[in-house]
């Protein structure tokens, strides 16, 4: 019985033994792992520090294309923002122009009949008189030959039409002249920029990158920027002479309504 209680007593004694250095075990390994998780958090914490400083601040459009613009230079850079300035301002007008030269030709076209029909051509013409647009006018120049005869009035309405036409296509050969100019002078400009490249290539007796870098992204930004120009311009041109063209179109459809009025009206 002596002997069972001693080997009990020796087994508990080493079996607390081996739990506390299990658990001495244990902590040593948590606290190690926590020491390795910071030193990994701390290296994450600085590489992301370094990776900020080290990332270039981005820079918005309208900042990017003042440096862009700037390292073209001004002499090419700055003909090439006049002939976007210029052409724009004549893109403007003109389709400011030719939005208040559009009028309901089917309208005008029956209050003329009707206006004939109660007070002659003279209350035709006032009808004329009073409403804008190229339509309006044609129809007084017809209306003020058709005492006349028929003939004389379409004449008159043929000739002024013509005039009505030159002032609706008035100043657009200046936006095509803007837009075959600007990838002109950039062009002329990349031309002048491998030149000054070469001149560099030349002075140094190697071929290094960074001699000629600086020229020929000059060359590059002329070109780019004298393209960007004739596109912005070409849009607006192709959508003014569409409209000269439906105007044109409503004006010869109106003009030739007009001559079954007076052909009916002389009857």
């Amino acid at each position: 019985m002596k002997r069972l209680l001693s080997i009990i007593a020796i087994i508990s004694v080493v079996f607390t033994h081996n739990i506390d250095s299990n658990n001495i075990i244990f902590q040593d390994e948590m606290e190690t792992t926590e020491v390795q998780d910071t030193q990994v958090d701390s290296s994450m914490e600085v590489e992301e520090v370094v990776e900020e400083m080290e990332e270039p601040a981005q820079l918005n459009f309208h900042q990017e294309l003042k440096k862009r613009f700037i390292e073209g230079g001004p002499g090419f850079m700055g003909i090439v923002l006049l002939c976007l300035i210029l052409g724009l301002a004549i893109a403007i007008e003109r389709i400011i122009f030719l939005n208040l030269s559009e009028s309901d030709s089917d309208k005008l076209t029956e209050e003329v009949e009707s206006a004939m029909k109660s007070g002659g051509i003279k209350a035709a013409k006032e009808v004329c008189r009073n409403t804008p647009g190229p339509v309006a006018s044609i129809f007084y120049q017809g209306l003020d030959r058709a005492n006349e005869s028929v003939e004389s009035a379409e004449k008159a309405v043929i000739a002024y039409g013509g005039v009505q036409m030159g002032q609706l296509e008035k100043n657009v050969s200046w936006i095509s002249l803007f837009i075959a100019l600007a990838p002109m002078l950039g062009f002329m400009g990349t031309v002048i920029g491998m030149i000054q490249a070469f001149d560099k290539i030349e002075a140094a007796g190697d071929m290094q990158p960074s001699l000629v870098a600086g020229g020929i992204k000059v060359a590059l930004l002329t070109t780019v920027f004298g393209l960007i120009v004739a596109i912005i311009l070409q849009i607006f041109y192709n959508y003014i002479i569409a409209k000269i063209d439906s105007i044109v179109n409503d004006m010869e459809n109106a003009s030739i309504s007009l001559m079954d009025i007076l052909v009916n009206n002389k009857k």
